[in-house]
């Protein structure tokens, strides 16, 4: 019986298997068959997660407004445009990407304007900052560029590290060094123009400074006033003007630049940018979070606003009345006790 029944088995087993692997085998085809067919069937999709730029914690040198809108640029070559007053921001058009600090955006109009940064990089701009050119690049001779103007003849000037200089004269297209009048190689950091653009001075390292009262054809050297670097100046109407420093070292003119006096200052922090607001006030802006407020053409100022680690580098307003900044910790709004409202940045 027990033989009878093995024999049976065995002749019976293989069939039985033959047909458990025959069903086992479509099953698995069909599962295969029902995963392909989901993978590649219509279904709606979760939306991705919105990007999203950390302009709060980029280090954001220079902020101005302009026909798109607000634009901010700095580290890594970032160009910022936000059309909504700084809610968004989103990247703007580059040709090249050279990841490479841009220090500062000059407009001479709500369309045309520089962007200049490190390695002598240069790009350009003709509808407000959307969408940006390089026109100058030097890999061997690449010295930080610190900023520009567009003169009245339609000529800009560069100016930047080590006293180097550049000229275009078809609009900021291209750029040839050039030398102006005599100076030396200190850092060369700012340029600034009277309201009717013919006054103009240039800036820089070891309180060098240039003065052309022609429109800047020719430039003279003023002599030196204060042994430390000076980063901006700005007209502050008439004869008067206004330049700033390290350590909280402000001088004002009142005679169109040929004189200098210190001003009175309450803090000793260097200060990088300035801004006027709409009834006539200076502020400056520097280090530690700070912005003081000068009302009499610069000899004297008080502060509007302190506390922070940051380095405050530029400054706009906002619609609604509130205080855009520019800093090494990213862009930041701030609303003054008292309404204010900053004009363009001095960079143009």
């Amino acid at each position: 019986m027990g033989a009878t029944l093995a024999a049976v088995q065995g002749q019976t087993d293989p069939p039985r298997r033959q047909t458990m692997r025959t069903f086992a085998g479509m099953a698995m085809a069909l599962i295969v068959a029902l995963a392909g067919s989901y993978a590649f069937s219509p279904r709606s999709v979760p939306p991705l997660a919105a990007t999203r730029i950390p302009v709060d914690r980029m280090q954001l040198t220079s902020v101005v407004r302009t026909a798109a809108g607000l634009v901010a640029a700095g580290e890594l070559g970032y160009i910022l445009v936000s059309d909504d007053e700084g809610v968004t921001w989103k990247a703007a058009a580059l040709t090249q990407d050279r990841q490479a600090l841009i220090t500062r955006l000059v407009f001479a109009d709500d369309k045309v304007g520089v962007a200049l940064g490190h390695e002598g990089w240069i790009l350009r701009t003709a509808d407000g900052g959307l969408n940006w050119t390089e026109v100058a690049f030097s890999e061997s001779n690449g010295e930080p560029l610190m900023s520009a103007a567009r003169l009245p003849s339609g000529d800009w000037i560069a100016v930047g590290a080590f006293g180097r200089t550049l000229r275009s004269i078809d609009d900021g297209n291209t750029w040839q060094e050039f030398t102006i009048g005599g100076q030396e190689d200190w850092h060369l950091n700012g340029i600034a123009s009277s309201t009717d653009r013919q006054q103009w001075l240039i800036v820089g390292e070891a309180g060098s400074m240039l003065r052309s009262t022609d429109g800047g054809r020719e430039w003279t050297q003023i002599p030196a006033f204060y042994n430390g670097s000076l980063y901006g100046a700005t007209h502050a109407g008439g004869t008067n003007w206004v330049a700033w420093g390290m350590r909280g070292n402000v001088y004002h003119s009142t005679d169109g630049g040929s004189s200098w006096t210190a001003s009175k200052v309450p803090a000793p922090v260097s200060l990088y940018g300035h801004a006027l607001t709409a009834d006539g006030a200076l502020l400056l802006v520097g280090q530690g979070g700070l912005v003081l407020s000068s009302t009499d053409a610069g000899k004297s100022f008080s502060v509007v606003r302190a506390g922070g680690r940051e380095s405050l580098t530029d400054l706009v307003t906002k619609n609604d009345g509130s205080w855009l900044f520019a800093s090494d910790s990213g862009l930041q709004t701030w609303v003054p006790r008292a309404p204010a409202s900053a004009g363009a940045n001095g960079a143009s």
